[in-house]
This record gives structure tokens, sequence and C-alpha cells, in this order.
């Protein structure tokens, strides 16, 4: 069993490198970010919602992120494990994460934190905003999201450290080079897969 958080700064890479560790460890990978993409793509009252926030660059309350997280953990594919990406931003929903843990008996056994520098995370950004077409990448809203991660996520990160569960990975490189420094980084634990 292994319960991962993969964190860093938009365009670190968490998606690009969560479903070889989920594939490792043979754990489902949970984005909040494609959760939400698919709640906007229904084109629900609550995609509504969540896409006039995401659109402005501002994130997803607490409240309502904690509620959609706490049912996905809790599906039957959760039960041996999961990482979690995007999820917790900001200290309350630590406090939620640890409770849903503590429900369930189990503990985090690992923040995996992408470190990337903000001009290089700023490119990938804009050219994913290109191949993608993305509209929560512009200029100016990658430069909301960056201050409100700064504000709002790096506490989480440093919780995390106090606890003494933090990985941190050199992930400014190319995406093999990257996934490298990830794979030794998993290597270090001694999490059985």
């Amino acid at each position: 069993m292994a319960r991962f958080l993969i964190m860093g700064p938009p365009g670190a890479g968490k998606g690009t490198h969560s479903d070889s560790i989920a594939k490792r460890y043979g754990i489902p990978a949970i984005s909040t970010g494609a959760m939400f993409r698919s709640e906007i793509g229904s084109g629900s009252e609550l995609g509504q919602r969540i896409n006039a926030l995401v659109s402005s660059g501002a994130l997803v309350p607490d409240e309502l992120t904690n509620e959609v997280v706490a049912s996905r953990l809790s599906q039957d594919d959760a039960a041996k494990g999961w990482l979690l990406d995007g999820y917790p931003r900001t200290l309350e929903q630590v406090a939620n994460l640890d409770k849903v843990l503590d429900a369930q008996g189990a503990k985090l056994d690992a923040v995996i934190m992408l470190d990337v520098p903000q001009e290089e995370v700023i490119k990938r950004l804009i050219k994913r905003a290109q191949i993608e077409g993305r509209v929560d990448d512009t200029p100016d809203v990658i430069t909301h999201r960056q201050e409100i991660y700064d504000e709002q996520t790096a506490p989480v990160v440093a919780e995390y450290e106090k606890r003494g569960v933090v990985v941190h990975v050199d992930a400014s490189g190319s995406i093999p080079a990257s996934a490298a420094e990830v794979e030794h980084a998993l290597d270090t634990l001694d999490i059985p897969e």
C-alpha cells in the first residue's frame, strides 16, 4: 500500500509523472484538476461554478474540494493506496486529509515535491496553452496562479516538511531527465511496490 501526494507549482509536471508513479505501485493517480475538468465538461451547474473559478485563476473552495476528494478516496480502487495530484493545497485541506487517513487507519507515505524554477514553469504553461488550448493558461492567469501557489500551497509543503515526509525532486530538466529523478527518489523510499 502506498499513499502519496505529488506537489509542485502549476506546470511542474505533476500530471506527467503521476501515471508512472501510480503504475509502479499499482495505485490510482487521482487529479483534482482532472476531476474538476470532467465536471466542467459535463455542463452541470457545479461544473459551471468550477469553470468560472478556474477561468479566473481562482482555486475551487476548500469545502467543495474536500468533499470531492473524500468521496473519491472512499472508492474501491483507492482502498490499497493512491497518488493525489493537486490536493491538498491549503492547510485546511491538510487537516481534512488527515481526518480521511485517520478514519481509514492509514498514513501518508511521502510527498513527492517537484522543484522547478518559476521562469521554466511559465514557459511550460504558455507552451501547454498553445498545444492544448487551455483557457486557464493565459499569462495573467499563470501569474495569478503562481501567486496563489506561493501564498497558500507553500505553507502546505512546509507542514509536510515538519512531518519529514517530503522528498524533493529536481524536475527542471527534460521529461526523461525528470522521470529519472522521480524514479531515483522513489528508490530511496522503503515502500513495497
